[in-house]
């Protein structure tokens, strides 16, 4: 009876531990999560979180609102909600929230004030008109020449309804300079969409950098007095980007080659005559960051001039034991980067890293740590707040990426390099030695698996030598080469630059042939399909996680990162590519890979390849043999009931309508059209690129953009009237835009910065 009664009370305590057990593990989570939280707290890495939050709100105003929100709202909000924030003193979980929800009400109106200073007038459709304008920037190319042209009139516009500022290519050589007043015939178009759903929308970059057209000069070019006095920022800007061509000029004669394009860009930032072989050869290398003016030069132009200030300064013992050398050489330093981003464009990447390195070096002026996830959101919320629309692009987020990872690893890479012991000239050169070489390892490998999301998401390439690549060539950056472009720009003044523009030209000889070793190995490069944003904004949430905080809770951050990468590795595989002119398409064939329907522009064929994961060049794709094509149009069968007709000829619809599944067209369908899904020049303009994937419940079609969603991009305003004699002339004028890698090109408008 006892041992009965023992067995029924050991099982009630059971089945009571068994139901308790729950609240248990509840209350060790919650206790977890409250020990955590204060100790962010009291290590005060709570402030990140506002950049993070201030971003939150940019990317909702750019991606979830339907028109043009009001400026006063948000502001509005922030401003009652910072001054409910007032008095919550005594409430700390929830003042925090309040301000978070404050800051990013903040980051919507950044947003916002951002789309309204930029709005300018896009072009509507293709035209060809007399264009005068000023030269404001021009690049020099291998062949011919880009130009930024500000436009004082073009056809018949009126200025309301005019582009204020067109990008335009010419292919012969010219005697132009930024500052001249030019008159010629322009084919000109509005900046082109993305060639995919979910690809690089080249026209939302324009948009934002005043560019409302694109396009070439046909014809003669004069150049003319300009109507009226330059502004003065107007006649600055173009004073400073003649100045960096004729530097560019300078470094290019001194080496000669593609070593003198790649040193002259190092220096002013001018990449244009770099061509497209060592382009390739750089990027399979994974050191094309090297070329692209951004936190790496930034931080090596403003280390030489600080470690020269402090070294001249501590040669004089009066100067060195009273005065704060090292506070001076910040300051110098500050100034010195700051001319170097302004000579070098002021490009957006390089005004990003210019912030991110002059709160570091501020950071040394009143005594606080240079490299810490404070001056970082610090940086971000500059960099943020003066170009919200940064967020979208690779750029911004590879380079905070890059340097929040570094920051997060810092005290574990501290740990692991070679103590300071032996006080020996052996000892010490062994330990700078290995310092050098396992802190180029491990930065180069934390700062690729940071941006590795980011960098497949945008480009669709993997660089699995980059280790390597950086490992060999970042030594010859950060000792010869930087250091180099320096000293150079100190003589230029006193015409003493050419032997060190020579002598930087010998390292950069050696950095292109270590990067041509690279680049042949096998897969040097690989494609990999591209992934929807769902996963890269679960990979962005866990890299947040795992390098903001500083206690346990950064582990929470592997389940948004194994989430992500299941979502990354099953991307959307589609059955048909349409270009967002119709005048081409790509379709799965019976090998699994892409053949070509029609004629695709061989750079909207090339985006589609490298989405697909497919490593093949342009000119290695052909027409299958399950299309047939006439002089009308192309049809092909993918399944039964699977027909795609492409129509060239309008005597095309009333065959195609009648068998055909889905009709691609350049010109307007027939309003009777029967078939399934009709993607013609109306459907095209409301929605763009288009491509569809076959179910077992019938076509599943994606567009680049939702006809209802009409941001300012993609808001045709301006109705032009074409020339009344066009001229007749052949090459630049007859070429679409998608032909030249230069117009749309992600890799070529939108590099990454920071360290890969």
């Amino acid at each position: 009876m006892a041992q009965a009664s023992a067995r029924a009370t050991g099982a009630t305590g059971a089945a009571l531990a068994s139901s308790r057990s729950p609240a248990i593990l509840i209350g060790a989570i919650r206790r977890w999560i409250v020990d955590g939280l204060v100790q962010e707290s009291e290590q005060r890495r709570l402030f990140p979180w506002l950049a993070v939050t201030f971003g939150f709100g940019i990317l909702v105003c750019f991606t979830a609102t339907d028109g043009q929100p009001a400026l006063a709202a948000p502001l509005l909000v922030a401003s009652a909600l910072s001054a409910l924030a007032l008095r919550l003193g005594s409430r700390p979980v929830a003042l925090a929230l309040v301000l978070g929800l404050a800051v990013a009400f903040l980051g919507f109106a950044a947003a916002t004030l951002r789309m309204q200073v930029v709005a300018a007038p896009v072009l509507a459709r293709t035209t060809i008109a007399p264009l005068t304008g000023l030269v404001e920037a021009l690049d020099e190319r291998e062949v011919g020449a880009r130009l930024i042209v500000l436009v004082e009139s073009f056809g018949n516009l009126p200025p309301d309804r005019r582009p204020r500022r067109v990008r335009v290519s010419y292919k012969k050589a010219l005697a132009l300079k930024p500052g001249d007043f030019i008159s010629a015939t322009a084919r000109l178009l509005p900046p082109p969409d993305a060639a995919r759903p979910g690809g690089y929308d080249f026209a939302r970059d324009a948009y934002f950098r005043g560019i409302g057209a694109v396009g070439s000069l046909v014809g003669k070019i004069e150049v003319k007095p300009p109507p009226r006095p330059l502004p003065r920022s107007v006649a600055l800007a173009a004073a400073v980007d003649d100045a960096r061509n004729a530097l560019t000029r300078r470094i290019t004669d001194a080496n000669g080659g593609q070593a003198g394009a790649v040193a002259a860009a190092l220096v002013t930032g001018k990449r244009g005559l770099i061509n497209a072989e060592t382009n390739e050869v750089l990027r399979a290398a994974g050191i094309y960051h090297v070329v692209s003016i951004s936190g790496l030069h930034m931080v090596l132009a403003a280390g030489v001039v600080f470690w020269l200030v402090r070294a001249l300064l501590a040669l004089i013992p009066g100067l060195a034991l009273v005065w704060p050398i090292k506070k001076i050489a910040a300051g110098f330093a500050m100034v010195g980067v700051t001319a170097y981003c302004v000579f070098s464009g002021w490009d957006i990447a390089a005004e990003r890293s210019l912030i991110m390195t002059l709160v570091m070096l501020g950071a040394i002026l009143v005594d606080r740590p240079a490299l810490s996830m404070r001056n970082l959101a610090l940086a971000a919320l500059i960099a943020l707040a003066r170009e919200p629309d940064g967020i979208l692009g690779p750029s911004f987020q590879m380079s905070f990426g890059a340097v929040a990872g570094l920051i997060a690893c810092a005290g574990a890479l501290n740990r692991w390099m070679p103590p300071r012991e032996g006080a020996g000239l052996l000892a010490r050169t062994w330990r700078f030695l290995a310092v050098a070489v396992l802190g180029t390892l491990a930065t180069t490998l934390i700062a690729q698996i940071a941006t590795a999301s980011f960098a497949t998401y945008h480009f669709q390439t993997v660089q699995p030598f980059g280790i390597v690549g950086n490992a060999l060539t970042l030594p010859l950056v950060s000792l010869a080469v930087m250091p180099a472009a320096v000293l150079g720009i100190l003589a230029y003044p006193f015409a003493l630059d050419q032997p060190v523009w020579w002598a930087m030209g010998l390292a950069v000889r050696g950095m292109l042939t270590i990067s041509g070793w690279i680049s042949g190995f096998g897969h040097a490069t690989l494609v990999v399909p591209a992934y929807g944003s769902t996963a890269l904004c679960l990979l962005a949430l866990a890299l947040l996680l795992l390098t903001l905080p500083v206690s346990s809770l950064r582990w929470i951050g592997l389940a948004p990162a194994a989430l992500g990468v299941v979502l990354a590795t099953m991307p959307p595989r589609y059955d048909v590519y349409i270009d967002r002119e119709g005048g081409g398409a790509a379709f799965r064939d019976g090998d699994g890979r892409l053949s070509i329907l029609g004629s695709p522009p061989a750079f909207v064929l090339e985006q589609w390849l490298k989405a697909d994961g497919d490593s093949r060049k342009v000119a290695a794709v052909a027409a299958s043999p399950r299309s047939r094509c006439d002089t009308v149009g192309c049809v092909v069968e993918l399944g039964p009931g699977r027909i795609v007709a492409l129509v060239k000829d309008k005597r095309a619809f009333a065959e195609d309508c009648e068998r055909a599944s889905v009709i691609i067209a350049r010109r307007d369908a027939p309003k009777d059209c029967r078939a399934g899904f009709v993607i013609d020049r109306a459907y095209l303009a409301l929605r763009g690129a288009t491509a569809i994937r076959f179910g077992p419940e019938g076509p599943q079609v994606t567009s680049a953009h939702q006809p209802h969603s009409r941001p300012p991009w993609r808001r045709a305003v301006a109705v032009v009237t074409p020339s009344p004699s066009p001229p007749k002339e052949s090459g630049p004028s007859a070429k679409p835009i998608e032909a030249e890698a230069d117009d749309g090109d992600p890799s070529s408008e939108t590099q990454p910065d920071g360290l890969q």
